[in-house]
């Protein structure tokens, strides 16, 4: 492609004479442990994530996902990656997470999990990625505003 366009009639030439067609091959990111790290965020919590073959075991500081997400809302959250690709059980997961609330934490390890997959076996990244799960979700809370009630609700007006 180091041919320079001059004139209209080359440029409409310029497509059918070469074909050139990139295709990006991911290499598998796999430590010397056999595990795929990721990094997982929403709102305020950090999720650090490993993903290695095994059982389809999750594991979330320390105990195991029904002891630390209560909520079923919560478990399915976290599983829906591996729902998706079809794998959950063939890979563990352990997971640290660090900030923000329950939902926010799920939110980081669903995130984290999705990524981690990919880096496992980047042939998941096109099934993962119609569904949004690799995309950080940025939203955070807005900041409580002077001379306001809470970020945009004014305290009650009365005129007299």
């Amino acid at each position: 492609m180091s041919d320079t366009v001059n004139s209209l009639e080359d440029l409409a030439t310029l497509g059918k004479d070469e074909q050139v067609v990139e295709v990006i091959v991911r290499e598998p990111e796999i430590d010397s442990l056999g595990r795929a790290y990721s990094t997982g965020k929403r709102k305020n919590a950090i999720a650090r994530v490993w993903v290695k073959r095994g059982t389809g075991k999750i594991t979330i500081n320390g105990k195991d996902q029904e002891q630390y997400f209560a909520r079923p809302v919560l478990r399915m959250v976290i599983n829906q990656p591996m729902q998706v690709t079809n794998r959950a059980t063939e890979f563990d997961v352990i997971a640290t997470v660090k900030g923000g609330g329950l939902s926010g934490q799920a939110g980081a390890v669903r995130h984290g999990i999705s990524t981690a997959l990919t880096r496992f076996e980047p042939a998941l990244r096109a099934v993962l990625k119609p569904y949004g799960y690799l995309t950080r979700d940025s939203r955070v809370v807005e900041r409580k505003k002077y001379g306001r009630a809470k970020a945009r609700r004014s305290f009650q007006f009365s005129k007299r």
